[in-house]
């Protein structure tokens, strides 16, 4: 049987264009591995190989080449190991591991945005359509608008922050906002119904609940607030709702205990800021 022949094989412009032949070609100029051929071709096998046989290695390299932010530390890596436990089958453990990059010192929301410029980093679209677009630095302040606004609430490192939220802008926004302050984050999608919510925010007992008017599936438009009431009532830990009005202009907030619309919480306090570097954590 002949070999089957590929779909479609990229240009050579499009694999110069790549991250991986970037990443590739450090590589055989840091002397790492040699991982471009001589005819300028990614070896994908030597490269492959490498990441098995030195991970010890290989991902320092990748964390190099990302430009991971982080602590630095003066004459040495900002970890105290790359791996342990790598052989291991099982649920990390903090002593057997699997663990990476041990005593390493970051923000995951710090590391997102990085970037302050006119690029497009979120597009949202629904059923209906594209509803528009974030810029890098309208994304990167709309995250320290709604840090601030959790910060006045008095949400800090350990605090739960929860959402009940379609995959919209705001849910974004706020995950950064709370993984910024170093706040655990947890979601769940809008349909959910009110025991799936309870049993995975019940036991976690967030202050913050984040949810949306409702959502659209299908050509249909569901209402979240009744849940939304019903999972306020049951979880006492909750001392803010904030709610966004994604279905319509406006909302009705009865009957949901602290509940605010996000525009009126976001823009509550002007006068908060939150620092411009984020809180970093062991990684």
């Amino acid at each position: 049987m002949a070999a089957a022949l590929p779909l479609w094989t990229p240009s050579l412009e499009r694999i110069n264009r790549t991250h991986l032949r970037a990443f590739a070609s450090q590589l055989r100029r840091t002397g790492d591995v040699d991982a471009v051929t001589a005819e300028g071709a990614i070896d994908y096998d030597a490269l492959w190989r490498w990441s098995v046989d030195r991970p010890e290695r290989f991902w320092p390299a990748v964390w190099r080449y990302a430009g991971v932010v982080c602590d630095q530390r003066e004459g040495r890596d900002p970890w105290d190991e790359v791996v342990r436990g790598l052989d291991r089958m099982a649920p990390p453990d903090p002593e057997r591991g699997p663990r990476w990059f041990s005593g390493a010192r970051l923000n995951f929301a710090e590391n997102l945005l990085r970037y302050r410029d006119g690029r497009e980093a979120l597009v949202s679209w629904n059923e209906q359509g594209r509803r528009g677009a974030l810029t890098y630095a309208e994304l990167h302040d709309a995250v320290l608008a709604a840090a601030a606004a959790l910060a006045a609430e008095g949400v800090g490192p350990g605090d739960r922050v929860a959402a009940f939220m379609p995959n919209i802008a705001e849910t974004v926004i706020a995950m950064l906002a709370a993984t910024r302050l170093g706040a655990i984050w947890s979601s769940c999608s809008p349909d959910f119904g009110v025991k799936g919510v309870l049993d995975r925010f019940g036991q976690i007992a967030p202050r913050i609940l984040f949810a949306a008017d409702g959502y659209r599936y299908n050509g249909q438009e569901i209402d979240s607030l009744p849940r939304v009431r019903e999972i306020v009532t049951q979880i006492g830990s909750i001392e803010r709702v904030v709610v966004v009005p994604y279905r319509r202009g406006s909302v009705d907030l009865a009957g949901i205990r602290g509940a605010v619309t996000w525009r009126d919480w976001s823009s509550a306090r002007p006068e908060s800021r939150v620092t411009s570097q984020a809180s970093r954590f062991p990684f």
